[in-house]
């Protein structure tokens, strides 16, 4: 079979299946009411955080210029790095392009074909793809089951072992039980990698510090800089020992070229945005128990709002319906959901403004009697 022929089956399969996705380019002031994207603080469009962004990009460049190992490793990003740690009440961060190549580096580097990870069914896909390329044997457990973590550990046989976790999963948008699975992994000697990626900011400084976890020298954390932080580029936290491991062993941090400055210092800003306003996290979570209980849904612990659908198509269907109105929401579909349940994804922002606020919960109440 030829790869043109190949091509269109499968473009014919998704088609049919109603799993075709399509890139839709926005304009700079498109009208609509952004609910899909990650922004859960609204500090993108911060003065004080695109002023710095700015301002960076100005002194250092457009980009840092080269990996962090040659000559990339700019001040800027040491001012993060500290900031990022200090933060979340962790010994040390090391910055990352992104907080996918954030968890292909830390799982990457630390696992072999010696070590067994035993994972959660519904963790992100950063976290998949890096415990498939670190060639080490995967025990997937069911979703948030400690007993099944345990067992796993208790079966480890001396191995090294990594246990892989989110704090709050993106799709159902519920915390994981950190604390029974941090106990878990130091009776046993493995290590936890606690993704934050929906926990930092939404939850102040995430909700590993939260439950008093951070510092422990056996739980490892990676965070992104592109949802409450308004920026790009991600982060490793945890022992300096195992960050010096990974500046030396890392390919997806060794061979990056470094995160720009203007991403750097915008993240830099957003962190003492946030440091400064506590009350953005709380208007957060305000408006998501307000509108879960609008849709008759159980309020997650994240900044994102699941609405079930009956079928991929009524996801879509919905989307469009919704973005008709002036409100842009996400759709999620197989096989992005670790469930199969197709649903419209609703973000939260406190960077909405309340009118637009209150004109898209009004728009979500009436698309989700009609379509859901």
């Amino acid at each position: 079979m030829t790869w043109s022929r190949w091509l269109a089956e499968q473009a014919v399969r998704r088609d049919d299946a109603g799993l075709r996705r399509t890139l839709l380019p926005r304009g700079r002031r498109d009208g609509l009411v952004d609910l899909a994207g990650n922004d859960y603080l609204g500090l993108s469009r911060d003065p004080v955080v695109t002023a710095a962004a700015a301002t960076a990009a100005q002194q250092w460049g457009a980009g840092a210029g080269a990996s962090r190992l040659v000559t990339g490793t700019l001040d800027l990003h040491v001012e993060l790095e500290r900031a990022l740690a200090s933060y979340t009440g962790q010994p040390a961060a090391l910055v990352t392009g992104s907080g996918y190549s954030a968890n292909l580096a830390v799982v990457t580097a630390l696992a072999d074909r010696d070590c067994l990870i035993v994972s959660d069914a519904h963790i992100h896909a950063s976290l998949v793809d890096a415990a498939r390329l670190s060639r080490a044997e995967i025990a997937i457990v069911p979703h948030s089951d400690v007993g099944a973590v345990r067992a796993a550990l208790e079966g480890a046989d001396g191995r090294r072992t990594l246990v892989l976790a989110e704090s709050i999963y993106s799709v159902l948008g519920d915390e994981g039980p950190l604390v029974e699975l941090a106990e878990a992994c130091a009776e046993h000697g493995a290590l936890l990698l606690v993704d934050e990626a929906h926990g930092l900011g939404v939850h102040g400084p995430g909700v590993v510090h939260r439950l008093g976890l951070s510092g422990l020298s056996h739980v490892v954390v990676t965070l992104t800089l592109s949802k409450s932080l308004g920026s790009q580029g991600g982060a490793v936290l945890g022992p300096p020992e195992l960050l010096d491991h990974l500046v030396n062993t890392a390919r997806p941090f060794i061979f990056d070229t470094a995160l720009a400055p203007a991403a750097a210092g915008a993240a830099l800003a957003a962190l003492g945005v946030l440091r400064d306003r506590p009350e953005l996290p709380a208007l957060v979570r305000s408006r998501v128990d307000d509108l879960a209980h609008q849709l008759g849904v159980e309020a997650p612990q994240g900044a994102v709002v699941s609405l079930p659908m009956p079928s991929p198509q009524a996801a879509v269907a919905a989307q469009a319906a919704a973005r008709a109105q002036g409100v842009q929401v996400g759709c999620f579909r197989p096989p992005s959901v670790p469930d199969g349940i197709s649903r419209l994804r609703i973000t939260v922002s406190a960077g909405v403004a309340e009118a637009d606020w209150a004109r898209a919960v009004t728009v979500l109440i009436g698309v989700a009697k009609e379509h859901a």
